[in-house]
């Protein structure tokens, strides 16, 4: 089973490359964003606690995360594999993946670090939100997103390093030669 995680802040483009790594490999997105909006949306329980939370720029609890990741993973038992995207945020939540797969007799296979410097971040969300009007991308709230991920997110990557699952990708330039990279990645295994 191949099982990836696609690390990068918001507006690296993630969502982009995980719909044609879904497409290639027949893989299944999971992505926490999508889950807490959909959630949202619905306006579920969970989704009127998540809805605070992201209203305050505040990541969700693990416990909240990791069991409706857990939920959504048991929805395809017969998958090919999963591209984790959103998640872990954290060491803990990390080591609750890894945990949580390998009582399904799996692990993660890569971690793939999409690499953006934070004022093409700020570009492509400011555009992204004029095309989506994703209430998650007003200015304020995206800056504070982006500085969550550079001040506590991104020290998740050391964990997969020490486990020499980590390739980092530069994330500026075309969709397509980002895109063959990480292919590239995915083909070893």
């Amino acid at each position: 089973m191949l099982n990836f995680v696609l690390f990068g802040p918001p507006g690296a483009g993630k969502g982009t490359q995980s719909e044609k790594l879904i497409e290639k490999y027949q893989l299944i997105h999971i992505s926490t964003g999508d889950l807490f909006r959909s959630h949202i949306k619905n306006q579920t329980a969970l989704g009127q606690k998540v809805s605070a939370l992201i209203a305050e720029g505040q990541l969700v609890p693990d416990g909240i995360t990791i069991d409706m990741l857990e939920e959504e993973v048991n929805k395809s038992p017969n998958a090919k594999g999963f591209i984790f995207d959103g998640f872990p945020r954290t060491i803990p939540q990390a080591i609750a993946l890894d945990e949580f797969l390998e009582q399904k007799g799996t692990s993660i296979s890569a971690v793939i670090a999409l690499d953006v410097d934070q004022e093409e971040l700020k570009k492509r969300v400011a555009q992204r939100q004029k095309e989506s009007g994703r209430v998650d991308d007003q200015a304020d709230k995206i800056q504070k997103r982006i500085e969550e991920y550079f001040t506590k997110i991104i020290h998740v990557l050391p964990y997969y390093e020490e486990q020499n699952k980590l390739t980092k990708i530069n994330g500026i330039g075309s969709i397509e030669g980002i895109f063959d990279e990480l292919c590239a990645v995915v083909d070893q295994y």
